[in-house]
């Protein structure tokens, strides 16, 4: 099944690869501190004037990380650490000013455009995963599981978990006090040198800084250039670590669109956070709410394909690396939203959950998962299984491999007759090699579906590989995606092609050529920090190797030291087209022949700035017509506490007159104000004409203790045309309350 393309492809980057490979300096001899069990009680007042800290372990001099990895930080940070047989503590001073950029109080928000400092600890020093706690001079507080090649480079601080901090803010520092329960952190007991970093966001001087030496092209969470934790005996067992969060909600709502009064309804549930061992977690959840989750971010789409939206909800973002990092955009054979949410984002109800995660081996983290849903309407009842493994392979490379089944359920309704839904099957294996300096990386994925009815299994299989230095980046990469290649489980882009004259959608296979090349120049004097000059070229070929389309972007990217962004691309797009498409509600585009260019022009402003904003204009030609849009993206920022946003994106496509034109607006303010760390009050509207909706998603939260909040949310859905006619709404309370066992 793999094609000969592909595998002389896998074997010439191997090849080369294989002896790409250079140890870097060791970073963990260059860089340790030592940490010894503190001589006193030590109280988290954000002081540090117990005794304890004064024989603590302790480090300094700071690296600049960003926008240039040259020289040390304008502004210095210094760094105590100690523990108990409860915690780990970590006490920093950094030298500041009397003022601060923090773009909100409220939790896991705006981090890398706040004065910050940040924690990463790897328990088990493979240099893959660990854990990042982030602190601002307001004691805001952000928390994160990451591990290799984790979102591209993205957090989620999707994970949630207790710790205890305090700032205190003087006229020329400011102190963070941190203490870390041992529980929290999953680690392996009798190990006794950890890798760690610490970061620090100076966001008035435009400043990232490390403590250990990195490159600037890494993210900071890379922990190939962790330094060493060394303990003078080992940590203490982190004991028994149960958590318990049930909730209780009551939920009002009405359905218009179907003619139904208001009805209300009661609800209860649990999650339950269990370590099967210091490395190894269990999470239960039954009958879940994700009432609290903010809505989608609604988007204007300009393709002929489904739009990729994040998912939100926490019980699958923890530990989400074991499930959804397998292949590339935009195929993932596993996409947490096809669980209890269909394709339209409408909920679908999830009985109860399963998942174990984590280090079952020095080198070996596994992933468990099943959920169980509910028949609601023609949807039946659903059954989600997956599997997964990574082997940690030479220093830093790795193998991996996955399950997934999605089996129907069916009913004395007879929910589903196609066979096609009666299961959805997948399983696949990759190879991800990434040498010591994490310059070099190169990949290769293989992956089968199975489906009830189809005799031949579908396959998608890809190879590539990149170079990543300071200066230059390049990627190739080659993807071939059989029409039987189904992924229930996942997100397939490309494959299924709508002809909106017949209303009827194909599945068509394809290959994808993608290539990638960026240089990236750093001015020595001046107000520029950075500019990036780039091309990237991704061709689509039919199954039978004829041209189907392609697209060549070239971008011009500066960053100023101000801290405002200017970003000049052009697009150049061919298309064969096979189908009728349509954009309008007159005569669809008929297949054909089709070549654009397109002209951006982007500009992000100051964002230490209380009004901050983002322009963009784009425009040329768009299949046989043409497209002029506009976005402005502005906040007003009333430090620390209020957030007021506003985004408004117009898209006006001309075709010629038969085929008709099309002004599509999408306008969202937002409004974010927080009385103190623990109470917030947000809402979010968004006017959207495309999908002919207009929603509005309010929502208070007040967290009356450590990770335990009360919940008030108002939605409310109308369609845009007719205008304003309202399609249902609802109002939610819901209390939740942590509890340790």
């Amino acid at each position: 099944m793999i094609t000969k393309i592909n595998t002389v492809l896998l074997l010439l980057l191997f090849l080369f690869l294989s002896g790409a490979s250079q140890n870097i300096l060791d970073f963990q001899e260059k860089f340790k501190v030592n940490i010894s069990k503190a001589s006193s009680k030590i109280k988290i007042d954000g002081l540090l004037d117990e005794a304890a800290w004064e024989s603590a372990g302790q480090t300094s001099d700071f690296w600049k990380k960003w926008p240039n990895d040259v020289g040390r930080p304008v502004r210095q940070t210094y760094v105590k650490m100690s523990y108990d047989d409860q915690f780990l503590y970590i006490g920093i001073k950094a030298i500041d000013t009397n003022y601060y950029v923090v773009q909100s109080l409220k939790r896991d928000q705006g981090f890398f455009m706040s004065d910050a400092v940040t924690i990463a600890i790897d328990p088990v020093n493979q240099r893959t995963n660990g854990f990042l706690f982030s602190i601002t001079p307001y004691n805001v507080q952000s928390e994160d599981l990451v591990a290799s090649g984790q979102n591209n480079g993205e957090l989620s601080f999707s994970w949630d978990n207790k710790w205890i901090s305090a700032t205190t803010r003087h006229p020329n520092y400011w102190i963070a006090e941190i203490a870390i329960p041992f529980k929290t952190l999953r680690f392996k007991e009798g190990k006794t040198k950890w890798g760690i970093n610490f970061l620090r966001t100076d966001v008035k001087n435009n400043e990232f800084s490390s403590w250990t030496k990195m490159p600037t092209n890494f993210p900071f969470f890379d922990f190939g250039y962790a330094g060493s934790l060394n303990w003078n005996t080992p940590p203490p067992a982190p004991g028994t670590n149960i958590s318990t969060i049930p909730y209780v909600s009551s939920f009002q709502s009405s359905d218009k669109e179907a003619n139904a009064p208001w009805t209300g309804k009661l609800n209860g549930g649990f999650d339950s956070k269990i370590a099967l061992t210091s490395s190894l977690n269990l999470d239960l959840t039954v009958n879940p709410d994700f009432s609290q989750v903010e809505a989608d971010q609604q988007v204007t789409n300009l393709t002929r394909f489904d739009i990729f939206f994040p998912e939100k909800r926490t019980f699958f973002l923890e530990n989400d690396d074991l499930f959804s990092n397998f292949g590339i955009p935009p195929i993932r054979p596993f996409y947490s939203r096809t669980i209890g949410l269909d394709k339209n984002g409408n909920k679908i109800p999830i009985a109860a959950g399963v998942r174990i995660s984590g280090n079952i081996s020095k080198k070996t983290r596994i992933g468990l998962m099943n959920m169980q849903t509910l028949a609601k309407n023609d949807a039946a009842a659903q059954n989600y299984t997956a599997i997964t493994f990574n082997e940690q392979v030479q220093a830093r490379s790795s193998i991996k491999g996955y399950f997934l089944n999605r089996q129907g359920l069916e009913d004395k309704d007879h929910r589903f007759i196609d066979p096609l839904d009666r299961y959805g099957r997948n399983a696949g294996i990759e190879y991800n090699f990434l040498d010591n300096s994490g310059k070099w990386n190169a990949w290769s994925g293989h992956h089968l579906s199975f489906k009830d009815g189809i005799k031949t299994p579908g396959y998608y299989t890809n190879t590539g590989g990149g170079y990543f230095s300071k200066e230059w980046n390049f990627i190739v990469d080659y993807t071939q995606i059989t029409d039987k290649y189904y992924a229930d489980m996942g997100f397939i882009s490309h494959i299924e092609n709508y002809d909106a004259l017949l209303g009827t959608v194909t599945r068509l296979g394809y290959k994808q050529i993608y290539n990638e090349i960026k240089h990236t120049f750093y001015p020595k004097k001046g107000k520029i920090t950075q500019i990036k000059l780039g091309l990237g070229n991704i061709i689509f070929l039919n199954p039978n190797h004829s041209f189907n389309q392609s697209i060549h972007d070239l971008t011009l990217e500066f960053s100023f030291k101000n801290t405002s962004s200017l970003i000049v691309g052009s697009s150049f797009d061919a298309n064969n087209l096979l189908f009728n498409t349509s954009f309008t509600d007159k005569l669809p585009i008929p297949p054909g022949k089709y070549r654009a260019a397109t002209g951006s022009i982007t500009y992000g402003s100051d964002i230490k700035k209380k009004i901050s904003y983002t322009l963009l204009l784009n425009g040329g030609n768009f299949f046989n017509g043409s497209i002029l849009q506009y976005d402005l993206i502005t906040k007003y920022r009333i430090q620390p506490w209020g957030n007021f946003g506003f985004s408004f994106q117009q898209a006006r496509l001309a075709f010629p007159e038969k085929y008709g034109s099309s002004n599509l607006f999408l306008i969202a303010p937002r409004i974010e104000i927080n009385f103190s760390n623990n109470l917030s009050w947000s809402t979010f509207l968004q006017y959207n004409n495309q999908r002919n909706n207009f929603n509005i998603n309010s929502k208070i939260q007040w967290r009356y203790k450590p990770m335990s909040d009360i919940f008030l949310v108002y939605s409310d859905n109308y369609f845009t045309d007719p205008l304003m006619k309202n399609k249902n709404r609802a109002l939610v309370f819901k209390m939740n309350y942590w509890l340790n066992l």
